[in-house]
């Protein structure tokens, strides 16, 4: 996909919008009644890494952790991650 051109200091450089993945882990530690503590010993996993998911803050995702939660939480990585073209 391709955007607009932005030209800046004689650079020309294109403007391209990619999407975003989105982390639905709230939700469905909502919906099994899960506090980001209880996910913490059931995955091993340190506090902040389990809480940039939770906030949707995630910036590289980790395949370790994804495995882990969707191991503890029986669920999969599509209900885990969505794609969104906006």
């Amino acid at each position: 996909m391709k955007g607009d051109i932005l030209i800046t200091n004689n650079i020309i450089l294109w403007d391209t919008k990619y999407g975003k993945v989105n982390c639905h882990l709230k939700d469905i530690m909502k919906r099994n009644n899960i506090t980001i503590y209880q996910l913490v010993r059931l995955t091993n996993l340190r506090y902040e890494i389990i809480s940039r998911y939770y906030c949707d803050k995630v910036k590289r995702y980790d395949s370790i952790v994804l495995a882990k939660l969707c191991y503890s939480l029986k669920c999969s990585i599509s209900d885990l991650l969505e794609f969104s073209s906006n």
